[in-house]
């Protein structure tokens, strides 16, 4: 198994594929650092050398903002947009979607769960009258 930037791949996967596990690298990143490596996109990662394995990992290093530096940069840019009091930062605080997509319907992903509010059924209320 590889070891890349801190991330273990999986090691049946194809190379191209298992590269974009690492945060901050997608597919055509990885197909990029591949091209500048010299290393065969079908190669699957558990069939990689170590001196290939080096070499992904210098090329990644030098050239991409990976991981944890990467995930600390995200949270630090929203953290600005929140203390400056923009639009965007307002959204981010409110856990609701930031690019302008409607929330009358949908944004489920971001908003959660449905909770119901509004009426109250009348055999319920009858039952609360009843009770005092």
């Amino acid at each position: 198994m590889a070891r890349i930037a801190g991330v273990d791949l999986p090691k049946d996967k194809r190379i191209d594929i298992g590269l974009s596990y690492i945060y901050g690298i997608g597919r055509i990143n990885s197909k990029k650092i591949l091209d500048e490596a010299q290393i065969d996109h079908a190669k699957r990662v558990k069939d990689l050398t170590e001196a290939e394995v080096s070499k992904i990992a210098n090329i990644i290093t030098a050239a991409y903002k990976v991981e944890g530096d990467l995930r600390r940069e995200v949270v630090s840019n929203i953290k600005r947009l929140q203390e400056i009091g923009a639009y965007r930062g307002m959204r981010h605080r409110r856990n609701l979607p930031v690019k302008g997509q409607r929330t009358k319907t949908n944004a489920r992903t971001k908003r959660g769960k449905r909770k119901t509010v509004g009426a109250v059924k009348v055999e319920v209320k009858k039952e609360k009258e009843v009770k005092a």
